[in-house]
This record gives structure tokens, sequence and C-alpha cells, in this order.
């Protein structure tokens, strides 16, 4: 099969974010960048596929060269090649970036096309549905169980109250979501492996942005706490605050 897992790399969870100076961008002085957890269960499921029935895993990423250590994590987990897409660390929305994904992987041959369910930085959950759509394939989002076979998926999504089972024929496009797998770890021959393995180039012209960021802040600041007392004689003043200034009551 030909399995093809699209990534992206957003700035470490841990990272204390700063804003830019420009009000509408992160200040990358200090950011650590790492593969979107979701999509290590993206990059996880396509091996587990491969390993099954056979084929090839190619990772697809696009943004400026760092994101060449997004790929190259994806090719020591055990992917067999990456395409990097070239672009400027600038601000794509959704439609852009599933653009440039949709006319790249045009040209790949795919049977599967994975991917995270979101990334963590901007959490738009809309990348994996607008390159199904752009492609003219199915589309079957957050997946937490899948089975592929005659030319088919079965896949379990968590919906509210219960779970849901999809038949779709391939190719289809799947994004990964939390409970689909437990991500392997890359050995360190895995490691020295990745440096060897093939990463394509390829250079696209920066697609024209629908969504503008307009302003960048800050969550305001939340208040100090506020002590009533320690003994029952204090509840009446502790009701009264939760009903007149917390307005919870």
């Amino acid at each position: 099969m030909n399995i093809i897992v699209c990534i992206k790399q957003v700035p470490d969870t841990e990272t204390k974010v700063k804003v830019g100076p420009d009000g509408k961008t992160i200040d990358p002085a200090g950011v650590n960048y790492i593969l979107n957890p979701y999509d290590e269960f993206a990059v996880e499921e396509g091996l587990r596929i491969k390993e099954k029935h056979g084929g090839e895993v190619t990772v697809v990423s696009l943004g400026p060269d760092r994101v060449t250590s997004a790929i190259r994590t994806a090719l020591a987990m055990g992917a067999d090649k990456g395409v990097h897409i070239k672009l400027d660390d600038t601000y794509l929305d959704s439609h852009a970036v599933a653009s440039v994904l949709a006319d790249t992987l045009k040209e790949l041959p795919y049977d599967i096309i994975l991917m995270g369910k979101q990334a963590v930085d901007d959490d738009n959950l809309q990348v994996g549905p607008r390159v199904a759509t752009l492609l003219g394939i199915p589309c079957v989002t957050v997946v937490t169980k899948l089975e592929i076979g005659d030319g088919k998926l079965v896949a379990e999504r968590e919906v509210e109250g219960g779970t849901e089972v999809i038949e779709a024929s391939l190719p289809a496009v799947v994004t990964a979501q939390k409970g689909l797998n437990e991500p392997r770890y890359a050995s360190v021959k895995g490691i020295m492996m990745a440096k060897k393995k093939p990463i394509e180039e390829k250079t696209v012209d920066a697609p024209e942005t629908q969504l503008e960021i307009v302003k960048m802040d800050y969550p305001p600041e939340r208040q100090a706490g506020k002590f009533i007392g320690k003994g029952v004689d204090d509840v009446p003043e502790l009701v009264r605050r939760l009903h007149e200034e917390a307005k919870v009551i």
C-alpha cells in the first residue's frame, strides 16, 4: 500500500509562548518546535498498516527549513521517505495549507492519507476534510480504531454519547484521534537510519490566504483569591459573595 502521512511542526506544548513585536505572530526566540502530537498517532497508524499490509510510508510536511527535523522524527519512527514542501515561515490558513497539500498529493501515489485530527497550535481541525474535498475522496475524522482490507476501511470515531462506525472506500483521508494507538519511540538505530532516508524538496509559491490574524494577545490575568473565613459562622458571608459578587448562585 502507498501510505501518506501529512504532518505539521508546532511549538512544544511546554513552551512559554510570547507574542511577537507585530502583535500578530509568535516570537520564535527560544521556541522549541516538535512534531504535532496528534500527527504522531497518524505516523504510528501508517507504520502499523505497512507492517500488516506491506507498502511504503511517505511523510509530507510544508514550512521553512526547520520542518526537516519533524520529518526526520517521523523517519526515525520508521517512515520510508519524506517530502518537504518549502515555504517561508508565514501564516497560512487551513484552506491555503490544504490547497498546497492537495496539489502535492495529486503527484504522489496513495491508497490512504493519514494526519492528526488537529494541530495543537491553531486547533482548526479543517485541513483533513479540506484535503479530501479537494482530492474528491472520502474523509473520516477523529478516528479511534481503523481496519483496512478489500479496498475499503472500517473506522470507529467517538461521538457524543457513543461510538460511530463508518465504512468508506479507498483511497480516503483519515484523521487520527488520541486513543487510536500508542506511538512508538524512535530507537537509536531508527534515528541513525533516518539520517540516510531521502527527503524530497518541493518549492511552491505561497498561496493566498482567506483569513487574516488581526491581533494576538495574552489571556487576562486571573484575579487573586479571597479568604472569607474558616468556620461555619462565615458561611452566610460566603454565600452572599457568591451570589452578589461572583454571581454563580
